[in-house]
């Protein structure tokens, strides 16, 4: 009888995991680079820097027909910042990076709760950062409709930083948290339609950022900002468009802007071009708000030059970009590819000195699958121009000769449980 018992309960199980899918993956992503003015100019009595640093992740995810769980560990490390024999990882880099639930509530409809990357069209502003070794994530809610060719997803997060549970009573919901535009509340609204060779979406945030009293204590409630716009791309055969159109006002900002075209065509299999422009408002000094407008949590590394000058940490409320830029894809073989990259920058406005012109930026980017693992190799080169050394406060006699940045990254992402 035990026995029947014990086949019983074996097959419930085999049962229950025969309507569910359980997935166990990770990544193992080492990367080195060799930066010599890579994010500003580096003066000519500093050190390049040279590191390298991995990020490590777990992902487990659990679905059945009426809801998901997903759950990804991380730690990212750089090489030789703990010492050899330690008591405890000292950088406290260790991080559930995302941690949700997605229930199915039928119809087309479902709810996400929870940390998880909120990401878009070419994430020009909303998208994971996936560069950086520790991406970024928001915790939300998202109530979401997918039918046919048409999507709709409706976002709210409401942020706290206290670390005593025992904050629940007090009244006051401060957040303290600040920089990379960190928000206190934000509310989205995002649509979608696709067609054969066109899609379209429209794009409404609204993230509002602590504003406190004179004191710098008391909350006074949020400075809110607006940010609206479409993202339209149409391809067919061997041409592509992509364009780009948003507008921020608000609280401390109007009437800033973001207008980008790319295009792309396929001239051979193995080789496809590309040129586009993208511009960005600059801030206005006359006037009482600012008109510099910035891309908030887009993958902005995909965009103004891998060397990260433009709108990565850096370059708010300040000048504007007019960034034009060409590009080639080669196809070598199967499992390598080459992409180069050149980008002419210039100031929306002029710099106080009149200067106008910022430089050129040369991109190179190598990739190679193997077996298992991928190898990607890049180099850029900065030709400063006059602007550049004066926008990023090094004079042209200070500044070293060359002005580049190398890099080499290995990804290794295995699949325990698929």
């Amino acid at each position: 009888m035990k026995k029947q018992y014990v086949i019983l309960g074996l097959l419930l199980v085999c049962l229950q995991f025969a309507q569910a899918q359980f997935t166990l993956d990770g990544e193992f992503r080492p990367r080195t680079e060799y930066r010599n003015g890579y994010g500003n100019i580096i003066p000519d009595a500093a050190d390049a820097g040279f590191a390298t640093s991995t990020r490590l992740r777990l992902n487990t995810g659990y679905t059945t027909d009426s809801y998901k769980i997903f759950v990804s560990l991380q730690d990212i490390m750089v090489w030789g910042e703990n010492r050899q024999l330690k008591p405890e990882d000292s950088n406290n880099s260790f991080a559930v990076f995302e941690a949700w639930a997605e229930i199915n509530l039928g119809k087309g409809f479902s709810t996400k709760l929870g940390r998880q990357t909120i990401t878009y069209d070419d994430e020009r502003i909303m998208g994971i950062v996936d560069w950086t070794q520790q991406a970024r994530d928001h915790d939300a809610a998202l109530l979401k409709y997918n039918k046919g060719k048409f999507m709709l997803d409706l976002g709210l997060a409401f942020n706290q930083d206290f670390s005593n549970p025992s904050g629940f009573v007090n009244t006051s919901t401060a957040y303290n948290t600040t920089g990379f535009f960190s928000y206190k509340s934000m509310q989205y609204l995002y649509l979608k339609q696709a067609w054969e060779h066109f899609s379209g979406s429209l794009l409404l945030l609204n993230t509002g950022f602590q504003k406190f009293e004179t004191d710098g204590v008391t909350p006074d409630g949020v400075n809110s900002l607006q940010t609206i716009g479409t993202h339209l791309d149409y391809k067919k055969g061997d041409i592509g468009i992509v364009a780009n159109a948003f507008l921020q006002t608000g609280d401390q900002v109007k009437s800033a802007y973001l207008l980008g075209l790319e295009l792309s065509y396929q001239v051979a299999p193995k080789i496809g071009l590309g040129a586009g422009f993208e511009i960005t408002s600059g801030n206005d000094p006359t006037s009482t708000k600012s008109e510099a407008f910035f891309p908030l949590y887009g993958t902005n590394h995909k965009f103004n030059g891998l060397m990260d000058y433009f709108y990565v940490g850096n370059h708010a409320n300040t000048i504007g970009l007019m960034d034009v830029h060409v590009s080639a894809n080669f196809i070598l073989s199967e499992t390598s590819s080459l992409m180069v990259k050149a980008l002419n920058f210039s100031g929306e406005q002029d710099l106080p000195s009149g200067e106008k012109s910022l430089g050129t930026e040369l991109d190179l980017v190598y990739s190679k699958k193997f077996k298992g693992y991928s190898l990607a190799l890049g180099y850029s080169q900065m030709f400063a121009s006059d602007g550049m050394y004066e926008l990023k406060g090094v004079t042209k006699a200070e500044a070293a000769d060359g002005q580049n940045w190398a890099w080499a990254m290995l990804v290794i992402k295995p699949k325990f449980i698929n």
